[in-house]
This record gives C-alpha cells, structure tokens and sequence, in this order.
C-alpha cells in the first residue's frame, strides 16, 4: 500500500494578524513559515517521495517548493484544486475573533457537518472533495509505483482535519478535536481493508523509516514493535 504524508503549509501574514485568508490571492509564507517548512522539507529529505501534490494557494506552493528542492530526484509536483482552501464565503478575509461572534460560530465548533459557509461550501463538501482527491492520488500512484510508493499532499487546516477525520473513521463533526499546526506532518496508509494513521500534527522527528515502507494490512495485535530507528539494524 502507498503511504500519504499530509503537510500542512507554513504559517502565512494572514495566520500571524488572526485573519481568515480562505482562498484571497497574495497570502504568504512569513519569516517564521518559511522557517517551518524548510524544516519540514529537511525531514522528507530522507523520504525519497515519487510525487508532491499541492493545493493551488500560494502558500502551499511555498512550502511543497521546501519540500521538492530537498529531494534528491524531481518527483511527480501537480497542483489539485481539490485539495485548495475551503470556500467560507463571506467569512474569508475576516478576522477570527469578529467570526466568534457570529451565531455560525459554534456550529462550526460542534456540529460541522451542518456548516454552509454563507456565500461559500458545505464543510461536508469540503471533506467529500478533498477525501476522494487523496484517495485518487494515492491509488494512481501505487498503481505507477507500487506499494512502497510514498508521497506528499501539501494543503490546508481544516482540509487535512477532515482528512484524518475520515482516516481515523471519525464522524465530521467529531473533527475539530485534531490539530494540524502549521508546516506539521501526518501520515496514512490507505490499506485495502481500512487506512492506517502512523502520525498526526508532528513537527519533529526521524522520518527515514518511511524508505523501508513494507507493512501488511493487519493491525499488530499488542501494538507490535514499532519501526527500526536511524542507525538500528535488524539483526
């Protein structure tokens, strides 16, 4: 089975000022996210990744860059509006404690799969979208690549929440109790039976034993031994 690993981008001007980009062009990696992401890409660079798939939105793009020039090939790098921002209509471009104010507001806390952005989308179309896109590049290219196949998708909050929502076989409303800090790494392994989330929301750690991806579907029963650390053998 194929192996995804889901970044979030770094963080942007919008994320430090407390606004809601959405999808407004001109938002950026700052200082700080450029940091983040160069940091995220020195991690995959012991990952040798046959593709990196972007949203669209100039901040992923930022950070799947990170990601690519620290590869030692050129992977496959499409960008997939499916995998873009959510559309929170009239919400995007204002900022978060004006948004609490608003009766939405805790809907979007605690039942999600209710929310229609104003002007915007569903939040459950948010998730329908960006669930079957992962699942299409994931299929692809272990159909190209084989089981070992591992990859990237570099894309949104709220997108990858829902994404491990529905990895985890969490109901959508359930999904704000994930993080996905900015420029953060998550794994899943679609597996032919059920996914498999290996890591959530880290921003640190040994990644090198993604290189050695051969993994069965079953679940170890006990927990099993874990994977071999840098410099371990098997012996």
């Amino acid at each position: 089975m194929a192996t995804v690993i889901l970044v979030r981008h770094g963080r942007t001007t919008a994320n430090a000022s407390g606004l809601l980009a959405g999808r407004a062009d001109g938002v950026s990696l700052d200082e700080i996210g450029r940091d983040q992401a160069a940091a995220t890409g020195d991690r995959l660079a012991a990952v040798p990744v046959v593709g990196v798939v972007s949203s669209p939105l100039e901040r992923c793009r930022q950070t799947a860059q990170f990601i690519l020039d620290r590869q030692a090939s050129t992977p496959h790098a499409p960008l997939d509006p499916d995998l873009t921002e959510c559309d929170y209509g009239q919400w995007q471009g204002r900022t978060l404690s004006d948004l609490a104010t608003e009766a939405l507001w805790p809907v979007v806390q605690s039942q999600p799969s209710a929310v229609i952005f104003p002007g915007g989308e569903s939040m459950a179309g948010m998730q329908a979208r960006s669930v079957a896109a992962i699942r299409r590049h994931d299929a692809a290219f272990e159909a190209e690549h084989g089981p070992g196949a591992v990859w990237v998708a570099v894309s949104h909050g709220d997108i990858i929440k829902s994404i491990l929502a529905d990895a985890l076989g969490m109901h959508l409303d359930l999904f704000q109790r994930i993080t996905v800090g900015p420029a953060s790494v998550s794994i899943v392994r679609y597996g032919t039976s059920r996914p498999s989330v290996y890591a959530t929301n880290t921003d640190a750690g040994d990644l090198s034993w993604l290189s050695n991806n051969a993994a069965s579907d079953d679940a170890p029963v006990g927990g099993g031994a874990g994977h071999e650390a840098r410099g371990t053998s098997g012996a």
